[in-house]
């Protein structure tokens, strides 16, 4: 869709292609929310979005992805000259249970309609724009709504990332495109994720969290066993 009256679009891109969806939401709200079940996600912000709003934004994601049952760590990363040289966990090495989310201002000399608010690609990266979240809610007469919108469109891009590159759904969150109703419904907080998707998001995020622990353990045993050789090595006279 091309046109603000036709909703919005929301894409995941596979390297260097972009598939786009279809899309009203089944209201299932998960009853599952188990605080084992933790993703970390590191945001960078590259737009003009204040802490404020960035804040705001970030809790109506959390607040989502928690009723699919998920508990997310939210990491404030520096960009550009404020990230040299600086040390933290976002310059760790990444881990399984890593994502990393950029909020940017708009896409590159405007490639991009501007009914499309984000994009993914798998299995750790996604970006949403925020420019064309407050030109939505401008458009509106409710600058307000921005947060919210940039909220929902974060949650729906990493869903991307737990769900599959090619995960749209007919109702709730997933749904590629988005019109008037679903705006209705993000307002009131009823697009959410589906049952099934939150049943399989944390499934996704188990085996992450699994793959995270085997591979410690592996670390762990090869720092051992470098222990172990350096010992058996003689000193020289």
């Amino acid at each position: 869709m091309n046109t603000r009256s036709s909703g919005i679009s929301l894409v995941v891109a596979v390297g260097l292609t972009g598939i786009a969806g279809l899309a009203f939401p089944e209201i299932a709200f998960a009853s599952e929310n188990d605080p084992s079940v933790t993703i970390t996600v590191q945001v960078y912000n590259y737009s003009q979005a204040s802490p404020a709003i960035l804040s705001k934004a970030e809790r109506e994601a959390d607040r989502i992805l928690s009723k699919a049952g998920l508990q997310l760590v939210w990491l404030k990363c520096p960009v550009g000259q404020s990230a040299a040289g600086s040390q933290g966990l976002c310059q760790k090495t990444p881990e399984a249970t890593d994502l990393r989310l950029r909020i940017l201002a708009a896409p590159v000399k405007n490639k991009v309609p501007d009914t499309v608010f984000g994009f993914a690609v798998n299995p750790v990266l996604a970006s949403v724009y925020y420019d064309y979240a407050v030109r939505r809610a401008k458009s509106d007469d409710a600058e307000f709504e921005a947060p919210i919108l940039l909220g929902c469109v974060i949650a729906h891009e990493l869903g991307h990332l737990l769900l599959g590159t090619n995960r749209h759904s007919s109702t709730g969150i997933m749904q590629g495109r988005w019109g008037s109703n679903q705006f209705r419904q993000l307002m009131t907080g009823f697009l959410i994720f589906t049952t099934a998707e939150a049943q399989l998001m944390r499934a996704e995020a188990r085996a992450r969290m699994r793959l995270e622990a085997a591979s410690g353990k592996d670390q762990r045993a090869i720092t051992g066993d470098h222990q172990a050789e350096t010992k058996l090595i003689p000193q020289s006279d």
